[in-house]
């Protein structure tokens, strides 16, 4: 009996972590590969009848789900998914593309802020070398218009304090934008150092530049068949 009762807990354990699995994947409306998630990005019908990305997730009513990649959305457009996908009229804005890589590149901002608060991230090429001599980084950012030798001289001993192991280094953002995230001026290099915060910064800075690289960013993934409520 309590055989019995053993494996109908164990199954019933399986049975809810493939509901928690489906739920975390979708099928790509351009494609029709299903992805997890993150690797998508979910749009809806403003009240105007309007598309909007729901970058977080949020928005209410029906969504339809994109590969999160500038070329897919623009094919989206470009094959009138939307209104098909989202059962009636759909108004495309002009530049919906762009507008997405906006978003995505706020949203990477807003969490570097937050890293800023949390004391999770340090600035300056004298204060990011204190922070990879003490073995705590878990990225470098270098302003689009840092120099190339100072780049790699901090790459370089990023990579030597972690015993060869490289470290990831944005180049996604202007000093301009760095600045007004951080409340500081002429930023050039930071680091992030370990932490949930500086996690997040990341992790949408990865969701950025493979929006920007494109299809090819993404790996074929497996899964199974979900609809999107």
């Amino acid at each position: 009996m309590r055989k019995a009762a053993a494996e109908h807990g164990h199954k019933a354990q399986q049975h809810k972590a493939q509901e928690h699995a489906d739920e975390a994947v979708r099928r790509c409306a351009v494609t029709r590969a299903r992805r997890l998630k993150d690797d998508l990005i979910r749009f809806v019908l403003d009240p105007g009848g309007t598309v909007v990305p729901d970058i977080r997730e949020r928005l209410p009513g029906r969504g339809v789900w994109l590969t999160a990649t500038q070329d897919a959305v623009a094919d989206a457009v470009k094959r009138k998914v939307f209104p098909g996908a989202l059962k009636g009229e759909a108004k495309v804005p002009e530049g919906l593309a762009e507008k997405v890589d906006r978003l995505l590149a706020e949203a990477a901002l807003s969490a570097l802020a937050l890293a800023n608060k949390a004391g999770e991230a340090s600035f300056g090429y004298a204060k990011v070398e204190e922070t990879i001599a003490g073995g705590r980084v878990l990225a470098l950012i270098h302003a689009r218009e840092a120099a190339e030798d100072g780049c790699r001289k901090l790459d370089g001993k990023a990579r030597s304090a972690s015993g060869g192991r490289p470290i990831p280094a944005i180049r996604a953002f202007t000093t301009v934008e760095l600045g007004l995230a951080t409340g500081r001026t002429n930023v050039i290099h930071a680091a992030l150092i370990q932490g949930g915060a500086a996690q997040r910064v990341l992790s949408a800075v990865r969701r950025l530049e493979r929006y920007r690289r494109g299809q090819t960013a993404f790996a074929a993934q497996n899964g199974t068949d979900t609809d999107e409520e």
